[in-house]
Formats: structure tokens, C-alpha cells, sequence
């Protein structure tokens, strides 16, 4: 067995301890007594963070033991491993061999700072050294520019920085304001992120109900703010750093939204996307601390949370639960400068804004809510400000191309309603074909046959299905103008979205009166009117009757109201076979 070569344990560790330097028996003592005593993690955790700590293992014990303390749980290396198992990730451990090891043989707590301080310099050195690695690395692949390099050590001056004012008592001192420079600054002046939904640092929530939309609208809106394009009518701007966590879209979805978007390959921009991640309740000190490390990795500046519901492991009615959210996860963003985006349902009462305890709402500057009116129509509306700034309202229009099923490349935006937003929209698309049937002067009430028969006429191809959508989208809008309607918007459905109105097996209700679209619930028929037989005075004959309209099947008269509408038979004529009831007069 000559030709084979052993496995080099022991020359790989020291290769690796080279190339990472580290102190592993530092880390292990460490790992072993904070299982045992909460004073010795704080103790710690005044000279180390996290990210000081090299082995993934210890890593994950001291980020289980931080959630622990937060929450108030008792600590012992049997509740460690069962909260680590809880997680999923008992794998990480050795299976909980490597917790039954070090909490057997552990040192005093009040020797756990003198190797958390040997695990600091190690820490240091080590970024020292993937500082030199990283520019290397720079120059080896041709990113030789000086200015390349001095941006690297520029960065590194800055973390090290901040580190070294984040222990001891100065990184409580940094919180107190500097009277001069604090009144010297201009905040009216601060200058709104792209789309002018919110200014850099700030929190907003946007809610609406399952079918607004929430998703479409903040993934285009994010991702052309990560790639600098304009959005709402708004300047560009230099591309701005993302971080989107989702836990609510599937990846079919995700891709076939920001291919309609124009997005791609090489045209993603400085977005980042977490589809879910496995990171612990975002209401933990645990799981503040993996989205923070999550944050630092991809350099964000704004965080979207899709949905925020599925990121909490507390009950949603619970103040507590939306407290603790916001102590463990947003209020280290906001200190840290960082904006962040959260979506979010509506309850049962739309009017009363996102579902669950009151108090998810009062840590954000601005709550957002986005409505569906029908036809691609939207409204987004802030409820809540906390400062002013910026508009209240945006009325939106959704607009869309389509092929079959699927949705164009490129073809999907969101844009400010205007007078001209029909000379904008996509030609073919639904609200185009809303446009021109409006310049055409056709009623918003009329049913799938007037407007199929003047599509027709203006030479403007659609299905039965797209036919269908426009009438009820029109519709929508007629009810909103009559109060003696009950509005049912209902908009255009994208990828991921379930039609508002469609039935379970894919079939829909016949027409039930002419006007009204298949499935839509119909005002009960009005039989026609005889003329009237009102003279201009005294033994005046009735009016003649050749100026009343006809049924063009049975050649009676036609009620003038039904007739003003656009129809030209009788409810139970058929223009098909030219068959009518006999009491049709």
C-alpha cells in the first residue's frame, strides 16, 4: 500500500491553522462553561462577538446560549443540546457528542474572560490575515487598481474600528449625542430612498390581504432600487445594497416575477435573496443574531421581510411576541443605520389594518397598506407616519403582457396612474384594452356580449378569459360609481396569485343577466316597459312609435332605459335562432 498516501490529519489542521489562525482549546473552554453559567457568556460577551469565534460548532453553542439567556431559560448542557436539536442542526455538534464532551470537564466562570480575551486576538489576527489574503487575491486576478486596494483597507479600517469602540464602556458612552454636530445636521434634508416610501434608516410596514399584491409590488420595487432604476415616478438613484428574506414564495414563483420584471442574470444588481433561510424566530436573541450576521455578509443597507408572520415563533396577538421582535431583531438594524421593509396581512376587518396585537405596528415610521380596485388599479395609502415625510397616497396602476399562461419577459411594472397612463401601457395588455374600450364610449356596465362585439369591431384580438377580466374589471369600477352596486374589484392575477373569484375546479357560474359577467351574482331581470302614455296637455294623442326602439328578434318595443344601455333585444329573445317567447311584447 505504498502508493496510497494516509490521510494527513494532523498536516491539514496545522495547514488550516495557518491559513485561519484561531484558537481552538480557547474556543472549547469557553464553549463548556457557558453551558453552565450565564455569567460567564456576558462576561464574555464584552470581549467577543459571534463572529470572533472560529469552529461553526462552538459558534453555534454560543449563539444557542445567548437565546437562552434572553428568553430566561436555565442553562445546563442537557437543555443546550435540546434546544439545539429543537433547531434541527444537532448534526452541527457531532450529533450532541461534542456537548456531552465539553460540558463534562469545564473551568471556573471566573476564568472564561482570559481565554474569551486569547480568542480576540486570535480573531484579530485572523482578519488581519484575510485582509492581506483578500488583496492578494485582488491583484492575482487583475483588480490591480490602487483605488480597489485602498477601498479594501479603507474597510477593514472601519470594522476594526468598530470593533475596538464596541467593548468596554465606550460602546455605551457612543450613544450620547454631540450637541454641536447633532444641531448642526439638516434632517429635513434627508433625502427619501428610491420609490419615496421611506428615508435611509427608517422601518415601514406595507400590509394588504392575500391578493393585493404585496410581493409583486416590493420585489420589482427592491429589485430596481438594488439595480438603480427609477420606480414610482421617482429620479434614479446609485444602486443601493438589499437583503430579501423571504419564507412565503416558492422559486417558481420567484423567477417567473423578476423575469417579468426585465430582471435576470447579470441584471440583479446589489439584491441579495434568502429563500428560506433556516435562521431561528427573528423574536429571539438568537435569531437576531443570524440575521444581523446575515446582514453583515451581504453588506445591506435595507432589510424586507416577506412575510414578518413567518419569522416570529410567538403568538401573533400577543404584544409580547412583536416586542420581543423588535428588541432582539429591528432595533439592532435601526441603531446599525440599517432600513428595513415588512409585509404583512390584514385581518378579517381590512379597515383596521394588519391582523395580530396592535403593538406590531408601533416601533415603524410608516404602515403602508395597498389596496386592489380592480383592472390593475391599485391604491397604496399610508395609515401611520411618524414623520411626515414624503406622500401619503400613490395610486398605482399594474400593468402586464401575456403569453397563455405566462407572464412576458419584461412586460411587468408598476407605474403612477396618470391621464396618459393608457398611452403606457403594454399594447394587447388588459389595461389597454380597458383604455381604448373607454375611448370607444362603451358603458363600464356592459356585459361579455357588447364588449366581445365591439372588440370585434375595433379589431383587437382577446380570449373568452381575458374577455371576462375586463368586463368584471370595468364592472368593478361602474359599482364603485353606484351606490346601488356592491364593488367587487377584482385585478389581474401574476405568478403565485389564485384568481379572487375563481371557483375550485376551474368552471364558472353561466350568465345570469345580460351586463353581468359569468360567475358574478346578477340584479334580478326587469321586464321592459311599455311606452309612455303621457301627453303634452289635455286630449293630446301618446307619443307615435316610430321613434322607439325595436327588438331587432320580435320588432316590439324595447324598454328606452334597456335600450340606452347598449342592448337591442328582449331578455328572453335569442339574436341566434331568432326564437322569442310569446309574451315577449
Amino acid at each position: 500500500m505504498e502508493n496510497v498516501r494516509p490521510f494527513p490529519h494532523q498536516a491539514d489542521h496545522d495547514g488550516l491553522t495557518r491559513r485561519a489562525p484561531h484558537d481552538a482549546e480557547a474556543e472549547n473552554l469557553v464553549g463548556g462553561v457557558i453551558m453552565h453559567d450565564a455569567s460567564a457568556y456576558l462576561e464574555c460577551a464584552k470581549v467577543i462577538n459571534r463572529d470572533d469565534i472560529y469552529q461553526p460548532a462552538i459558534r453555534l453553542i454560543w449563539d444557542t446560549v445567548g437565546g437562552m439567556i434572553a428568553e430566561g431559560k436555565a442553562l445546563h448542557p442537557v437543555t443546550v443540546r435540546a434546544e439545539i436539536e429543537k433547531a434541527g442542526r444537532l448534526r452541527e455538534v457531532d450529533g450532541g457528542n461534542l456537548i456531552t464532551h465539553l460540558g463534562a470537564d469545564y473551568i471556573p466562570g471566573s476564568m472564561a474572560p482570559h481565554f474569551a480575551d486569547q480568542i480576540a486576538k486570535k480573531a484579530r489576527l485572523r482578519r488581519h490575515f484575510e485582509h492581506a489574503t483578500a488583496k492578494q487575491a485582488a491583484i492575482l486576478t487583475g483588480a490591480a487598481d490602487p483605488e480597489v486596494l485602498d477601498e479594501l483597507d479603507d474597510k477593514h479600517r472601519e470594522y476594526e474600528t468598530s470593533r475596538t469602540s464596541a467593548t468596554g464602556p465606550t460602546h455605551l458612552t457612543g450613544a450620547l449625542l454631540d450637541w454641536g454636530p447633532f444641531f448642526a445636521t439638516d434632517f429635513g434634508a434627508v433625502e427619501l430612498m428610491p420609490g419615496r416610501l421611506l428615508a435611509p434608516g427608517q422601518q415601514i410596514a406595507i400590509v394588504g390581504d392575500g391578493k393585493a399584491g404585496k410581493s409583486l409590488f416590493t420585489q420589482e420595487w427592491l429589485w430596481r432600487m438594488a439595480s438603480g432604476q427609477p420606480f414610482l415616478g421617482d429620479r434614479a438613484q446609485n444602486p443601493i445594497p438589499l437583503l430579501y428574506v423571504d419564507a412565503e414564495n416558492g422559486h417558481q414563483d420567484i423567477q417567473d416575477r423578476f423575469t417579468s420584471y426585465g430582471a435576470g442574470p447579470g441584471r440583479m444588481g446589489l439584491l441579495s435573496y434568502a429563500s428560506f433561510p433556516p435562521i431561528r424566530p427573528l423574536d429571539t436573541a438568537g435569531g437576531g443574531q443570524d440575521l444581523l450576521a446575515l446582514v453583515r455578509e451581504c453588506e445591506a443597507r435595507l432589510v424586507c421581510l416577506d412575510t414578518v408572520s413567518r419569522f416570529i415563533s410567538g403568538p401573533e396577538n400577543d404584544s409580547d411576541t412583536w416586542l420581543n421582535l423588535y428588541r432582539h431583531t429591528l432595533l439592532p438594524l435601526k441603531r446599525a443605520g440599517i432600513s428595513s421593509v415588512r409585509l404583512d396581512h390584514t385581518g378579517k376587518d381590512a379597515d383596521r389594518g394588519a391582523r395580530g396585537s396592535s403593538a406590531k405596528t408601533q416601533d415603524v415610521d410608516h404602515v403602508w397598506e395597498l389596496r386592489a380596485q380592480g383592472g390593475g388599479d391599485l391604491l397604496l395609502r399610508r395609515t401611520y407616519t411618524r414623520t411626515g415625510i414624503g406622500p401619503d397616497t400613490f395610486h398605482i396602476v399594474r400593468q402586464a403582457r401575456k403569453d397563455g399562461d405566462r407572464y412576458l419577459p419584461g412586460q411587468t411594472r408598476h407605474v403612477i396612474a396618470t391621464y396618459d397612463t393608457a398611452e403606457q401601457a403594454p399594447p394587447g395588455s388588459d389595461q389597454d384594452i380597458i383604455s381604448r374600450l373607454d375611448a370607444a364610449g362603451v358603458p363600464l356596465d356592459a356585459g361579455n356580449r357588447i364588449v366581445r362585439a365591439k372588440l370585434t369591431e375595433l379589431q383587437i384580438p382577446a380570449g373568452s378569459d381575458k374577455v371576462s377580466r375586463i368586463v368584471k374589471a370595468r364592472q368593478a369600477r361602474a359599482a364603485k360609481r353606484s351606490p346601488e352596486r356592491s364593488p367587487d374589484p377584482v385585478q389581474e392575477t401574476f405568478p403565485g396569485n389564485v384568481p379572487r373569484n375563481g371557483s375550485r375546479d376551474g368552471k364558472t357560474a353561466g350568465q345570469t343577466f345580460p351586463g353581468n359577467t359569468e360567475g358574478t351574482p346578477g340584479t334580478p331581470p326587469v321586464p321592459p316597459s311599455p311606452p309612455s302614455r303621457r301627453g303634452d296637455g289635455e286630449g293630446t294623442a301618446p307619443t307615435g312609435t316610430e321613434t322607439t326602439p325595436l327588438c331587432t328578434v320580435c320588432e316590439t318595443p324595447l324598454n328606452t332605459d334597456w335600450a340606452n344601455r347598449g342592448y337591442d333585444t328582449h331578455l328572453g329573445c335569442d339574436p341566434t335562432t331568432g326564437s322569442h317567447p310569446t309574451d315577449a311584447a
